[in-house]
């Protein structure tokens, strides 16, 4: 049977090009790891690895593929010790999360607050999908809060809230006197202030090409908060996804108007996504579930 110390040994083995640099992270001599590699081929039956004296070692595909078994067996362990510490089974250790720029004022504060875990640490990454999608996938996050806009396959999602595109105006805007719905033909004359973060652009420019439109784009700006502020001084209108806690005035507290945008306007979500690969922990499926609770009595 192997230990938990011939696993932490196979895992080890793959950063390594000579035995003496495994054995010093490892923190035993190069004999006994020598040895201990030795025990390990004998329990599988085959050679995992081949040691030469002049050049170092290698491993074999069935090294390569026991050492990558094993590297998953001791997350697998490691989790267990996080999640259930004790009988109680109190929740603990850290929750990497991350969230689409626009939606970080509205969706992290929310998340935050009430979040009743005091032994889980929260680290907290704000960025656009470019960023959040490959942190992701090497494990630098363990679940991002993003828009469910041309996100790929290999990824669950868990619905947040539903969405769709409004208008924010400027309260004296002709259009924002408006009682019925705005179309998107009323506003293609119109100066608009475009936030420039991908999927978010991409899909502004379908919704126009779709009705065979063009928005007449007085600016392009990497921030909703810069959006908002410019709408405020009446420079133009904004296109955003509904929220549930949008703000009435603009951070310079200059007041704005929220207009529905008439059909066709794609509905969309808010998703949390985790690669379908890996198992969710429990302490993160926790955060995800009192996101969704803090959004729903957000509205």
């Amino acid at each position: 049977m192997y230990s938990m110390r011939h696993l932490e040994i196979m895992a080890e083995l793959p950063g390594h090009s000579t035995l003496g640099s495994a054995a010093s992270e490892l923190r035993i001599s190069e004999s006994a790891l020598s040895q201990a590699i030795t025990a390990i081929e004998r329990l599988a039956g085959e050679s995992l690895c081949l040691r030469r004296k002049a050049h170092g070692f290698s491993l074999t595909a069935s090294g390569h593929h026991f050492a990558q078994m094993a590297r998953k067996i001791l997350v697998d362990v490691g989790e267990l010790g996080a999640t259930f510490p004790q009988a109680g089974g109190r929740l603990r250790g850290p929750v990497r999360f991350g969230c689409f720029a626009s939606l970080s004022p509205h969706l992290i504060p929310a998340t935050l607050e009430g979040f009743d875990h005091p032994e889980v640490q929260l680290e907290v990454r704000v960025g656009t999908h470019d960023e959040l999608l490959p942190a992701l996938r090497n494990g630098e996050l363990d679940v991002a809060f993003v828009y469910d806009l041309s996100l790929p396959a290999d990824l669950d999602k868990q619905q947040v809230y539903r969405t769709e595109m409004q208008v924010v105006l400027h309260p004296e805007h002709r259009l924002a006197k408006l009682k019925r719905p705005l179309e998107l033909a009323d506003l293609a004359p119109e100066p608009l202030i475009m936030y420039e973060s991908e999927p978010s652009t991409d899909h502004q420019m379908q919704l126009f090409a779709a009705q065979g439109l063009s928005p007449r784009i007085a600016a392009a700006v990497p921030q909703m908060i810069l959006v908002s502020a410019m709408v405020g001084r009446g420079l133009g209108y904004g296109l955003l996804m509904r929220r549930p806690n949008n703000a009435a005035v603009s951070v310079e507290g200059r007041p704005l108007a929220y207009r529905d945008l008439k059909a066709p306007n794609y509905s969309n979500a808010v998703v949390a996504i985790t690669p379908r690969s890996v198992r969710i922990p429990a302490r993160v499926q926790a955060l995800i579930d009192h996101c969704i609770c803090a959004m729903a009595e957000s509205w």
